[in-house]
């Protein structure tokens, strides 16, 4: 239920059919109420937003010292600690270390939109929404809420909004097609996902770019991010029958891990037949055989970003966003070749 910002605890009480005095024993976890009517306020109290209204409204009279980071990726992918993916960890990490040298505490926040919500949650002086999807529920709830944030990527429904910041894809992205032709690839595959954010439209539209230029004919693939290795593996089988490509840039290491078993289980050798590379760097691509090539994402340099995004915008000041930061290309085995192509 959508609620307005003027819930009070009388409308909990008429909701629930109790008086004010049961709706505070409940939500204080005093008094005699049965648990039973106990529960039940609870629920009513959770479905207006009640709970984290009142205490939102106590708290964000003044600074908490704490902000909040949302991973969408995380809430699309519907786990929290998805096997072999570090790229989240080592954010949330340079996030929280950062943070506390400039006195500030960090909350992970699991959706915001639903339920149950932390009241705290709604308490913050501001947040970091990673990935923001197109017509995102976060960023409308924080926009409404009047709570400041920025976004790790630009927010692909609002293309006057600046305060974002990211590695420099687009960029990152053609140094792995060069490196590919470079190597002698005359056809480049790339496997994307299906998440709904900046990630995922830009790097289509950077490999179609790249591939007019080339003269290349574009193949794009696409697999959800919760496929992991089983979707990369069942689009391998799809390339291999279309035509085994020379090169294919998969987004996630998930992803690159099951094409190169399903190449393998094909007979397709990489690097001598097909190369690989992977636009995320995790544990997936460097213990393969071989090794997969991966973009090294510079967790420490955007987040830095952010921060002073955030702050700035907390603090009412001009934005200097969006900001660029720069990746690393890590080729390793799956892209350097020891023969000439055939």
């Amino acid at each position: 239920m959508t609620r307005s910002k003027g819930v009070t605890i009388r409308d909990v009480a008429a909701r629930a059919g109790v008086s004010v005095a049961a709706v505070s024993m409940a939500l204080n976890d005093t008094g005699t109420l049965s648990a039973a009517t106990r529960l039940r306020v609870r629920a009513v109290a959770e479905e207006m937003d009640y709970q984290a209204d009142a205490l939102a409204r106590g708290l964000r009279r003044s600074s908490v010292g704490a902000i909040g980071l949302v991973i969408r990726s995380l809430d699309a992918l519907g786990e929290y600690a998805p096997r072999g993916v570090d790229v989240f960890t080592r954010y949330i990490g340079a996030v929280s270390a950062q943070a506390m040298d400039r006195g500030l505490s960090v909350m992970l926040v699991p959706d915001p939109t639903k339920r149950p919500t932390p009241p705290l949650a709604l308490s913050l002086d501001g947040y970091i929404v990673t990935m923001p999807h197109v017509d995102d529920s976060v960023v409308a709830l924080l926009e409404r809420r009047g709570i400041p944030y920025v976004t790790l990527g630009r927010d692909p429904s609002r293309p006057d909004f600046v305060d974002w910041a990211t590695e420099d894809e687009s960029s990152s992205f053609r140094r792995i097609y060069d490196h590919f032709a470079a190597a002698g690839a005359r056809s480049i595959a790339l496997l994307r996902g299906t998440d709904p954010n900046a990630w995922n439209i830009d790097s289509e539209a950077t490999y179609r770019a790249w591939c007019a230029s080339a003269g290349i004919t574009p193949r794009v693939y696409l697999s959800a991010e919760r496929a992991g290795e089983q979707g990369g593996e069942s689009v391998a089988h799809a390339m291999v029958n279309d035509g085994v490509p020379d090169a294919i840039l998969c987004h996630t290491g998930r992803q690159a891990a099951g094409v190169l078993a399903g190449l393998t289980a094909r007979g397709v050798p990489v690097p001598d037949r097909t190369m690989l590379a992977a636009a995320s760097d995790s544990e997936h691509t460097r213990h393969s055989r071989p090794a997969i090539s991966a973009l090294e994402l510079h967790a420490t340099e955007t987040t830095l970003a952010l921060l002073d995004l955030l702050q700035a915008r907390i603090a009412g000041e001009p934005s200097k966003g969006p900001v660029l930061t720069t990746a690393r290309f890590r080729a390793r085995a799956s892209s350097r070749r020891t023969g000439p192509h055939t």
